[in-house]
């Protein structure tokens, strides 16, 4: 499939709007995919020293 303008490809002959949004859909929930358990794990080792420190002050 051949554009002959930017703004012709952004249309995507006017499917532009489904197309970008599924574009967009797939990387935010590639993202949440990376970023959910690099969160989760920051929190569980925040939680772990915490607990060691209450543990050692006993």
């Amino acid at each position: 499939m051949s554009f002959s303008s930017f703004a012709e490809f952004v249309a995507m002959g006017n499917h532009g709007l489904y197309v970008w949004s599924a574009y967009g859909i797939s990387l935010a929930v590639l993202i949440l995919n990376v970023v959910g358990p690099l969160l989760a794990r920051r929190r569980y080792l925040q939680e772990e020293a915490r607990r060691l420190r209450r543990e050692a002050s006993k």
